[in-house]
């Protein structure tokens, strides 16, 4: 059945629960989307696999969490549970206190937030006030900027402007104010652990693509890797709306990135007009990620960096400390809109510098240009629904989550929920 993206996995998953027959259509043979494994170090050398980028989950992400026990992936064995820190190499920055409950949690870290100042926590303490009696709802032509005036620079530069381009990938001067409201929320004022930083201690394969095609297989869907879609034909045999490859389908979503689903739906001809122009509309940033080896351990698993044009990384992790090779290190630079050799320069310069490791060497550096929607105020994302037949999911479909794993999941969830009031045993697919 669904793609192999992790918004198409939910959605087969989903599906097959509720008992629709699923068959899976997807033109690449790596699944996993744009949060894959990639084989070996991609004929550098041999050795474990690389992701195509550093991704971290948090402890709200509820929805993945459970589809990953559902498919027999223990979060607990296969991501490193830590609570929220934004301390840099030098120590400096917020980090909150492990088991205490939300928002006591959030408050206890401020207080104690090192190197800030008597303003800065005060200054955030009535940011945060506020944002909560007003529901976490602001205007919508608010950016996250608009929202954090109030705030000392330090505070900016330490805690909102990391938090809004690693939920976001959007810097805080263009970044929707009313989503980065309600990931704070979720995250920080809902249940305890929100906001745990859930960092993988295996690749992305293994952390729930590969258990998701084995449960689809085990439950009788049925899998077309390394096939491609171009074209929906309307009618097949039997009444049924749709026909692809021959095949006969009663539902199709469309669980690929939002530009090949528009092209999908100009080739085939299908009457959507405005579900095209809004996915035609969409903008992306960039997320890279370089592969440094030659390391010495670090003082945690993830450390925030002070990040400016020079110096343009914003996070980095100990891979050796997740179960990964020993001396590397992935550093993450979330917007990037430079090219890759000046970037690999600076964020070589960057690591040697800041690390204090002058032997630090690239081992690949690996840029994913469309990596996220830029999630900007008044954004408009494309519905879920299409037609009565057809329908979408992914992490850019209309929802008030930003473009992360969870909100791919949840959108996933959702396609599937929607048809799940249907005739039992249908056929149903989604085309990535």
């Amino acid at each position: 059945m669904i793609g192999a993206g992790w918004a198409g996995l939910a959605c087969a998953v989903e599906a097959t629960r509720a008992g629709h027959r699923v068959a899976l259509f997807d033109a690449a043979r790596t699944t996993g989307g744009r949060a894959r494994r990639i084989e070996g170090d991609a004929g550098i050398r041999a050795g474990p696999p690389l992701d195509n980028g550093q991704h971290i989950l948090i402890g709200a992400y509820r929805e993945t969490l459970a589809l990953m026990r559902l498919v027999g992936v223990d979060p607990e064995t296969a991501l490193l549970r830590l609570p929220l820190s934004l301390r840099r190499p030098d120590g400096t920055g917020l980090a909150v206190p492990a088991g205490w409950p939300a928002p006591l949690d959030l408050l206890a870290g401020i207080a104690t937030a090192r190197g800030w100042n008597w303003r800065d926590k005060t200054t955030l303490m009535r940011s945060a006030w506020r944002w909560r009696r007003a529901g976490f709802r602001c205007a919508g032509t608010a950016t996250v900027s608009d929202l954090c005036r109030d705030l000392t620079p330090r505070v900016m530069d330490e805690l909102i402007d990391p938090l809004c381009v690693s939920a976001l990938n959007t810097p805080s001067v263009r970044a929707s104010g009313q989503v980065f409201l309600t990931v704070l929320r979720d995250a920080l004022f809902g249940l305890p652990g929100g906001a745990d930083l859930l960092l993988p201690r295996v690749d992305l394969g293994a952390l729930l693509p590969d258990a998701a095609l084995d449960w689809l297989a085990c439950h009788d869907a049925t899998l077309h890797l390394g096939t491609r879609v171009d074209i929906l034909e309307p009618g097949g045999p039997g009444g049924a709306p749709w026909r692809i490859h021959d095949l006969p389908f009663d539902h199709v979503v469309l669980a690929g990135a939002s530009w090949d689903a528009a092209r999908l739906l100009r080739h085939s001809a299908i009457d959507a007009p405005a579900w095209i122009e809004a996915a035609e509309s969409l903008r992306f940033e960039a997320i890279a990620t370089v592969y440094l080896e030659g390391a010495t351990p670090l003082a945690a698993p993830m450390l925030a960096l002070r990040s400016s044009v020079d110096e343009p990384a914003q996070f980095v992790f100990d891979r050796t400390r997740l179960g990964g090779p020993a001396g590397r290190l992935a550093l993450v630079v979330s917007a990037v809109d430079v090219p890759r050799e000046i970037l690999e320069r600076r964020v070589l310069e960057q690591a040697r510098k800041v690390l204090g490791q002058p032997g630090l060497r690239i081992l690949r550096t690996i840029v994913e240009k469309r990596a996220t929607f830029s999630c900007t105020p008044g954004l408009r994302r494309p519905a879920g629904d299409i037609d009565a037949t057809l329908g979408a999911c992914g992490d850019y479909v209309e929802g008030p989550y930003p473009a992360t794993l969870e909100g791919a999941v949840r959108s996933g969830l959702t396609a599937a929920r929607r048809i799940s009031g249907t005739e039992r045993q249908k056929n149903f697919i989604s085309v990535t």
